[in-house]
């Protein structure tokens, strides 16, 4: 007897809307990502309709979004973490996800659906888990107080002599 293949594990998040657009935007966010769309309604015509589902892979990491309707939310309850090493690409990300959605603190917005986001360099952990306790103090102060991250100003932060 054949083996069943072993399972395989994405997260789901639930759009209001057709997920289509979310899932063409998003892998066009970030290098070696790619979207599908592996079923639509069939309108009464026969003609096919809004996405049900749509299945993103932004680096390797897999993601369906539903058109589940009105019934829930999504909340910044779950995120979507982007780790980046320059302020160019936290620039880039921060630009195109804010377009019609909402800033946060500390390096977390909406964008335009609804879905949370963290835009975080890969300094900060680095900063973080500083031996000088002190300094990692001053990184995280300085976090706490941005809305976009800066790189420069968390490192500045961390350096600063007391």
């Amino acid at each position: 007897m054949p083996e069943s293949p072993a399972p395989s594990v994405a997260t789901c998040l639930w759009f209001q809307t057709d997920p289509e657009p979310a899932a063409e935007f998003y892998a066009g966010l970030l290098p070696g990502s790619s979207w599908s769309v592996p079923n639509r309604e069939m309108l009464p015509d026969g003609s096919l309709g809004a996405a049900f589902m749509a299945e993103v892979v932004l680096q390797g990491q897999r993601l369906i979004l539903m058109n589940g309707g009105p019934q829930f939310k999504l909340t910044p309850a779950a995120s979507i973490q982007v780790h980046v090493e320059t302020q160019a690409e936290i620039d880039r990300l921060w630009s195109a996800l804010l377009e019609g959605g909402s800033e946060n603190r500390c390096g977390w917005l909406t964008d335009r659906w609804g879905v949370s986001w963290q835009i975080i360099p890969r300094a900060l952990p680095r900063l973080l888990a500083l031996p000088d306790r002190a300094a990692a103090g001053r990184a995280m102060q300085a976090m706490m107080g941005m809305v976009k991250l800066d790189i420069a100003a968390l490192e500045a932060a961390a350096a600063q002599k007391v």
